[in-house]
Order: structure tokens, then sequence, then C-alpha cells
């Protein structure tokens, strides 16, 4: 034994010897929130990996996995089977403390040559993700894998799966027979997950049937099980959904065919639930050192500030195809400078600009469509300037194509406000407007929801409703919808975030929180992050820093830690139609932050014009430890 081995075995020796004795521990209690477990997602792993800037970001070192597996040993991680999980989720024999469960995602040949040694040194188990169609695949055919080529030299063999799994050590999941790529979304040629996707065919310019999709779907997982028990002998009981991209279809179609577990990459642990879908994983990227493991274990994501620019789409939108083409690189450009954390992308069209929706932009049932496009833009932002996109929709606020209906339906004449809102205490509206929310699940990709802020009440509306002094009831009410909204989103588009638009009014006077129907304590309660709208010009403040400075005494009454509480400055005194300065936009963001507000967004954001600059956009709403600064 060379002297650095030796020095090392002796370190974990220590490691081992000084840590406390393992309570005994009691019995799980099946959906408790702290019964979490840890997953982990590796991908390809070879000796030489670049510390930085390696083509393939998702590689590991095989030094680097192995001191991985000594952490987890040192540090009291117990490394479980997909087996013992689903016991657990049955009510058999609970997990143990602090488990940990590794996963291994595409069936690359790394983990037959790399992986399984250092498994079998260790004795842990681990979950093989296969894309069945992949394997033994013929001579000269290649996969495009990102930074080069794949061929059948590159992914496992049946030989080498089946010595695995009769091991003990593997199990094996499907990671479908084919899905792994994009299929074509939209008119404009854009490429998204297929297993999310109802594909578009240009040449007869549609959009697969909701029939079409489903019978693409069963017939390829059924095909990934059949090649995976017909050469293995064993049927997989998981599936890990390519891209972390499924819905409730997918993953019902996945159980009937016996693979009742699946996973993401939506988060780092999970609870221990009866329902084992969507089981959180942490995607190792990036070749992270065990320090740097450590640290992303260790850290409190819960306190990870939120930065989000809120996106006007109208901007975007152009009836000349290339000015709109100009447009969507000059947004796509602008956030990837800037490196916000969200876009709150507007879905829906208002280009006369009375806060409802004319018409939205993805196909749906109820309104006309201005032009298929937020899939295709929301889809960019995510994958080019790296962001999470949320969809910005109005929760009352439509203007349906009938004028008779919707006059019908709406709750107030367009003349006293300018919006157009309906009715939402009526079945047929409810109806409406949850048709609106799936239908844009259904055809785009995004990872939450901004509700706007037409959800709102007045005194005269809805007498049906609890009136003022029922505690929050007509709140309530507008909650409960917009949370049944979310349900009909999550329907294709799963552990979607949540944000609501609130008024400054109901916080600084709080006897109007009744008739808006907006608290923020129960906003809170009810969404991820609630989205004050802090905005002194339109407020009408002569004092912009003083009355932000009583804003924010006034929330602290309700979220002493301003944990949840976003504060959306805006940047455009819409009475004069003049920007607002950016560094005094700047100044602001610093003398809130310096209160203790952590989360901000602001609106709006013009990425035609480039205002606010650059320069300033950056120091103010990047979420980048160092943002690069230029003038």
């Amino acid at each position: 034994m060379d002297l650095k081995r030796w020095t090392r075995w002796l370190l974990l020796a220590l490691l081992t010897a000084v840590l406390p004795a393992q309570a005994q521990q009691p019995t799980a209690v099946l959906d408790a929130a702290d019964n979490g477990l840890l997953v982990l997602s590796y991908h390809d792993i070879r000796d030489e990996v670049a510390a930085r800037g390696d083509p393939d970001a998702y590689a590991v070192s095989t030094q680097n996995f192995a001191a991985h597996l000594d952490w987890l040993s040192a540090h009291g991680y117990h490394p479980v089977s997909l087996s013992q999980l689903i016991t657990a989720a049955k009510g058999g024999t609970p997990l143990p403390p602090k488990p940990v469960l590794l996963t291994f995602d595409d069936g690359l040949r790394s983990v037959y040559s790399k992986v399984f040694p250092l498994l079998r040194a260790y004795n842990y188990p681990a979950l093989v993700a296969v894309i069945t169609d992949y394997v033994d695949m013929p001579a000269g055919r290649q996969i495009d894998y990102g930074y080069r080529p794949f061929t059948r030299d590159d992914f496992l063999t049946w030989a080498q799966l089946r010595e695995m799994q009769k091991s003990g050590l593997i199990e094996l999941a499907s990671h479908t027979d084919n899905l792994h790529h994009g299929v074509q979304s939209n008119p404009q040629g854009n490429s998204t997950p297929a297993v999310i996707t109802r594909t578009y065919d240009p040449a007869r310019r549609t959009y697969e049937t909701a029939a079409e999709y489903e019978a693409r779907l069963r017939a390829d997982l059924g095909r990934s099980v059949e090649r995976i028990q017909r050469n293995v002998g064993v049927s997989p009981k998981a599936i890990v959904w390519p891209y972390a991209a499924y819905n409730a279809l997918s993953n019902d179609i996945a159980e009937q065919l016996g693979m009742p577990v699946s996973f993401d990459l939506e988060g780092r642990s999970t609870p221990v639930k009866r329902d084992l879908h969507g089981l959180a994983r942490l995607l190792v990227t990036n070749n992270p050192t065990v320090v740097q493991l450590a640290y992303e274990l260790r850290r409190d994501v819960e306190r990870d500030g939120m930065r989000a620019l809120q996106i006007d789409l109208d901007a975007v939108y152009d009836a000349d195809p290339v000015q709109q083409g100009k447009n969507l690189d000059a947004l796509i450009d602008r956030v990837k400078k800037i490196g916000p954390t969200h876009v709150f992308l507007q879905a829906f069209a208002d280009p006369d600009g009375n806060g409802s929706a004319d018409a939205l932009y993805f196909p749906n049932r109820h309104l006309p469509m201005r032009a298929d496009l937020f899939n295709r833009v929301a889809w960019q932002l995510k994958t080019r300037a790296g962001v999470k996109v949320f969809a910005w929709l109005p929760v009352l606020g439509y203007e349906l194509k009938d004028p008779a209906i919707r006059k019908a339906l709406a709750i107030e004449s367009p003349e006293s406000d300018g919006i157009f809102r309906l009715d939402f205490t009526r079945p047929e509206v409810r109806k409406i407007i949850d048709d609106i929310y799936e239908d844009l699940a259904i055809n785009s990709y995004f990872e939450g929801l901004l509700f706007h802020d037409d959800a709102y009440l007045r005194d005269t509306e809805l007498t049906q409703l609890p009136q003022e002094g029922d505690d929050g009831a007509r709140t309530q009410a507008l909650i409960d919808f917009t949370l049944e909204l979310r349900t009909a989103a999550q329907r294709w588009r799963p552990k979607l975030g949540t944000v609501r638009n609130l008024y400054a009014q109901p916080v600084l006077e709080p006897q109007s929180a009744s008739w808006f129907a907006q608290r923020l304590d129960l906003f809170n309660k009810a969404y991820d992050h609630t989205a004050l709208m802090a905005m002194p010009w339109m407020e009408g403040s002569r004092s912009p820093e003083r009355w932000l400075d009583r804003l924010v005494v006034a929330v602290k009454q309700h979220d002493p830690q301003l944990s949840q509480t976003m504060f959306e400055l805006q940047t455009l005194d819409w009475r004069t139609g003049k920007p607002i300065p950016g560094d005094r936009l700047r100044a602001q963001i610093r003398r809130l932050q310096a209160q203790g507000v952590r989360h901000f967004a602001w609106y709006p954001d013009d990425f035609i014009a480039g205002r606010p600059s650059t320069y300033d956009a950056r120091a103010a709403m990047s979420a980048r430890s160092f943002p690069y600064e230029e003038k």
C-alpha cells in the first residue's frame, strides 16, 4: 500500500471511529416531511475529466466518484436499493437513517467498467437506467451525445447488464426505449422532450392528437419493458424520465406496465411516501470534488434568493417572422447576460394594454391564438439562457371570442376599470379557465405559474361570497380557484411553482384587504412566493424610498424573515412615460437588502431598448455570486 492510500485509509478509519453510534431509530412514518431520501444522479464515470470546462458537463472522474463513496460512508449515509425503497413505501422495513440511492442514467459502458467494481468493493447497491434502443445497437449507428457522437461501444451490452443484475447490487430501470431526444414542438421548428411533447407535423400543419400521443408513449415504454424482460429476465420497477420531463399520463402508463416508481431531477431529496412518482434527484455535474459535493448537500437551498424579470411577450411578437426572430434573440441575449434565476413570461396577448387577455400565445380551446410563440420562447430561455420560466397568465381577465358569451359571464362591465373579468363562481367559467391553463401545460414547457394581478374583488362584486368580517373567506375563495388552476396545469407539468401578484395597498392599509380579497398572510401560506408590487410611483408616492421602507415594515408583520415575499419594483413611471434611472433602482435594491429583503423582481424589462441598462440590470438582478460588470 503506497503512502497516499495508507494516509487516506487511516483518515477514513479515524473518521469512522469518532462517529457516534447510531441510536435506535423509530419506525419511519410514511408521508412524514422529515422522512427524506437522497437520490444522486450520475451519468458517465471516466478516468480523465477536466477540472474545469470539460466538454461533457455530466462526466465525473473515477477518482472523484470513489471519493464521493468514501465521504458518504464516513458521514453516516446508508446506500439503499430500489427494492428497499419500494418495501418501505408499502409499510415494510423502514429505510435506515440518511438513506441514499445511487442512480446512473443512459446505460453508459462506464457503469460496468468503472462504477461496478467500486460498488462491489463498497457493497453499495445502485439503480441503472437503460435506454433499451441503445443497447447492442448496430455497428455504424451513432448517437448525438452532445460533446461527441457515441457508438455502441459507449453503451452497456445485455451480457454486462445480466452480470451486474445477477450480482444483487444492480437493479435496472427503464430510461425509455427511444424517447431520449427532442421532437418538433411548434411551427418554428423548436425541439422539446419527446415524452411530454405533442409533436408538430409541419407537412400537415397539425399537432399530434391526444390519442396519437398516448399511443406513442405506450408503445415505446412497452418495448422498453419487453426488451429488459427478454434479455435480462427481470421486469423494471422504475422509470427514469429523460430530461426529468414527464406528466401524469406518462406516469400512469408506466405504472400500468409495472413501473410504479418514477424519478425526475427536481430538488435534492424527497420524503418516502406511498406514492413513489416524481422522486427528486440531485444531478451531479461539473465533476465535483468531495468538498463541493458536501457543500451542495449541506447548504440550505431555502435561503437562495430569487431574481426575476417579468417579460412582455407582446414585445417579442411581430407579424414579420424575421423581426420576431431578432426580438427573440435580443431577449435571450439580455437574459443570459443579466443572469437572473427566473423569467415570468407573459403567455397572453394584451395589445391594448388593459390587463386582460385578448388572445393567447399557445393553442387553446377558447380564445384566439395570436401566435404559437410561448413554447418557443420559454424553451429557448431555459436551454439558451439557463433560467426557470414561470408562465404569467390572468386569473379572471379573459375576453372570450363570442361577445354575447363574454358579456353574459362577466362580473363587471369593461367601462368600470377597463378590464374584462369573468365570474369565477359560475361552473361554466371555471371550466373555461381550467381549460386555458390545461391547454397551456399541454402545449408548453414551463416550471411555474405567475397568477396575474387581475384576481381581486370589489365590494359590489359577487355578493354570494362571504363579505367583510368573514376572516379572509373571500380571499380564500379566490386562492382556492387559483390552486384549482394549478391542478389543471399540473396534469401535464408536475411540481409547478406558484407566485401570485399582490397590490401594495392591502398590505399598507389592512382595512382594504377584505374588499380587494387579497391578504399577504394567506397568499404566503398558499403560494411559494408572493410578488408584492413594490411600485411607489404607481401608488403616487412623493417619497419612493420612504414608501418602500414603510412597505418593508408592513410586510414583516406577516413575513418576519422575508422568506416568501418578493419585492417587485417598477422600472418605468407610467404616469410620465419616463424610465426610472438605473442607479436609483440599484440603490433601492441595496436599501431593501439592508432591511432583509431576499427576493426581487422588476417590471417591465425593456429588452428591445436595453432599459434598464445591462450594467444596471446585472448589478441589481443577477443571481451570480460575482456578476461580470461592464458599462
